[in-house]
């Protein structure tokens, strides 16, 4: 018989509870919570920015926890009509602000009076008063609430039995399936999951802060921009997976950030979550190669294209959501302009080695660059700026006066085709009457290549099989070779899954010996050299002797629904490719939106059409500052998010493209 406390019986049980209690200590801490608050559902983050102090009738009059707005304001007198254009700015300007918030109001007075005062009547919507007055520069206080800090303006939660103030992140589901980890700092340059959920059909939560409480300074250009960083970079705290599974389980989070995040979370960047990526990196299609995970969803069109890869979580993200302004990707083979292409965004895979890629899964080292996705040209720029400042690139503001384009059309016959050669025109115009012509890079090789070079030697026969060479026989020993060695020590000698796509190239590489990799680099090289003293030149005062333009995409479909063939090897040389060997900056810009036929919808859509910029290696900051230009200019236009670059409103302007301009 079994007795009522188990086999100890009730004297050993004690004894056994005696002894743990001398010996177990339970912690408990506080996440934070989630609340609602006029329909919206907010995360409150467990640090406590600041502390109120009242008389004990003002805080008396409140239960529980409080919405609260924070006024600053540097009027002497404030009076309602202040206070009213100070709200309708905060309401403007950022999404995690409502009106719910003006239940309780504190102000901080930030100018020079000696004696600030308010006269405000606020209205009966906002909550019953101003809890208080605050001044640097006067003892007087026009109520009895005063704070341990200063704070920003905006929206927080108030704990009227502490006093204590928490920041408000507003909730958002990941419907688009662009995020592996919504992320929050929990201090100690460390991040943890973001502790909420909000209801959504197999949705992540991402939170954001109040874009109120950021200013821009020289010190922190890039203060609140809210950045989504790809899977393949580790945050301190956080456990890095690179789209596998076995991976994700096999290694402990991250003990540091990664310099070139790191950079950017200095500069005032908010990272707000880890993207998807595909696995390992590697070129992978939806619906073909995703297994371990599913791909994100882009949402261009009638949102069942190809978000592309491998940086397919930020080009999705970037693509689909207002609320986040920046990701990090990284580009080996097209993985960040690819992406940026078909969401319809801006992106750039940077000249070569102008950041350290410490603590980021390598693909090919000799190849890897990391860079941006966003809709915002001058969060593009100050990000590159953080990013790449100890390059040393210089800031040209003068531009060619030479356009060389690839295989661009001379004439429309498609609507995404009158947009190139439009494009074209305007940009030759803005340059100064700029000389364009069609470049033709094999017929220039076969006149100019190096001696050293067989005569019948092409650039596709050259480097037909540098590229997944160099990504196969590098990738290989760096993560294949370690993860099926810990997977397998972990697990009783078990090996891994892997994506067919990455295996495939894995398991092709193998098949080649040691000395191939010593071939593709010299071939690599011999085309880097070449390129930068023959195809396109450094200048002094316009950083580049040419611009060289190529298409992007030209809104053609690519559906996720249908299926294909097994992975290849991405054997063979392509325009595409030249920035990866030359090592030079191509960066990625979407001028406008032509009309397909939807299989899904079985409407007209809108997909994106969009041109490449290359140049030498280093003038990174002057195609910035060209691409930040034309936006002034009118002649490129700033997407926005969602289904169509330019919103409903543009969309039955024609019955064939958009202008864009």
């Amino acid at each position: 018989m079994i007795s009522p406390t188990g086999s100890y019986g009730l004297p050993a049980l004690l004894s056994v509870l005696l002894s743990l209690s001398t010996t177990t200590i339970a912690t408990i801490t506080s996440k934070g919570q989630t609340v609602e608050l006029n329909g919206n559902t907010y995360y409150i983050p467990a640090r406590v920015v600041t502390t109120l102090k009242a008389d004990a009738h003002v805080f008396g009059k409140l239960n529980s926890l409080q919405p609260l707005t924070v006024i600053r304001s540097d009027a002497s007198k404030l009076t309602s009509a202040i206070l009213d254009s100070l709200v309708s700015s905060y309401e403007t300007a950022d999404d995690v602000f409502n009106a719910g918030f003006l239940d309780n109001i504190y102000v901080e007075y930030n100018g020079t009076s000696k004696d600030p005062s308010e006269n405000v009547s606020t209205h009966s919507s906002w909550g019953p008063k101003i809890l208080g007055y605050a001044s640097a520069y006067s003892t007087k206080k026009s109520k009895t609430v005063t704070s341990s800090s200063t704070l920003p303006a905006g929206p927080y939660f108030l704990d009227p039995s502490s006093g204590a103030v928490f920041e408000a992140w507003l909730l958002y589901s990941d419907v688009m399936g662009s995020f592996t980890q919504g992320l929050v700092s929990v201090g100690d340059d460390k991040y943890d999951v973001l502790p909420a959920s909000l209801q959504g059909y197999a949705s992540l939560t991402i939170g954001v802060p109040s874009r109120l409480y950021y200013t821009k300074t020289a010190d922190k250009p890039l203060a609140g921009v809210r950045l989504g960083v790809k899977d393949i970079y580790d945050i301190k705290g956080v456990k890095t997976g690179c789209g596998n599974r076995a991976y994700y389980e096999t290694y402990p989070v991250a003990n540091t950030t990664g310099p070139a995040i790191q950079s950017l979370i200095d500069a005032g960047a908010i990272v707000v979550g880890k993207m998807k990526t595909s696995q390992f990196a590697n070129g992978e299609t939806a619906t073909d190669d995703w297994v371990d995970y599913h791909s994100p969803f882009n949402a261009r069109g009638d949102g069942y294209q190809d978000p592309s890869s491998s940086s397919s979580g930020p080009g999705s993200g970037i693509g689909a959501y207002d609320w986040l302004d920046l990701a990090v990707g990284s580009d080996t083979g097209g993985s960040i302009r690819n992406p940026s292409q078909v969401n319809g965004c801006f992106g750039n895979r940077p000249s070569w080695n102008l950041v350290s890629l410490d603590n980021v899964m390598p693909m090919s080292p000799l190849l890897d660059t990391a860079g941006f996705l966003t809709r915002d040209v001058q969060v593009w720029r100050a990000a590159a700026e953080v990013m790449y400042k100890d390059a040393g690139l210089k800031s040209y503001t003068k531009y060619p006066k030479s356009i060389k384009t690839i295989d661009f059309p001379t004439n429309a016959s498609t609507p995404a085709e009158g947009l190139l050669v439009e494009f074209v025109d305007k940009l030759s115009s803005f340059l100064g009457g700029a000389n364009v012509s069609a470049f033709d890079y094999d017929a220039l090789w076969e006149s100019t290549k190096p001696s050293t070079v067989a005569t019948n030697t092409t650039l596709n026969s050259m480097l037909a099989l540098t590229y997944p060479i160099l990504i196969s026989k590098q990738q290989y020993p760096l993560i294949a070779a370690p993860l099926y060695a810990d997977y397998a020590a972990a697990n009783g000698g078990r090996k891994p899954f892997i994506n067919p796509v990455p295996r495939s190239r894995w398991d092709w590489g193998l098949g080649y010996p040691e000395s191939q990799l010593n071939t593709e680099i010299e071939h690599k090289n011999t085309f880097t050299s070449w390129w930068n003293t023959t195809a396109q030149v450094f200048d002094e005062e316009t950083c580049s002797d040419s611009l060289i333009l190529y298409i992007g995409t030209e809104a053609t479909p690519t559906y996720r629904n249908i299926y294909r063939s097994m992975p290849g090897i991405p054997k063979g040389f392509a325009t595409s490719r030249i920035a990866n060997f030359a090592g030079v900056p191509d960066m990625v810009v979407p001028i406008g939106q032509a009309l397909y036929n939807s299989t899904i919808t079985e409407q007209q859509e809108y997909l994106p059409v969009a041109v490449d910029f290359i140049a030498p290696h280093g003038c990174d900051l002057m195609v910035f500052n060209l691409i930040n230009e034309l936006v002034e200019a009118g002649i490129v236009k700033q997407p926005g998010a969602g289904s169509t670059l330019y919103g409903d409103e543009l969309q039955t302007t024609s019955k064939s493209a958009l202008p864009f301009s």
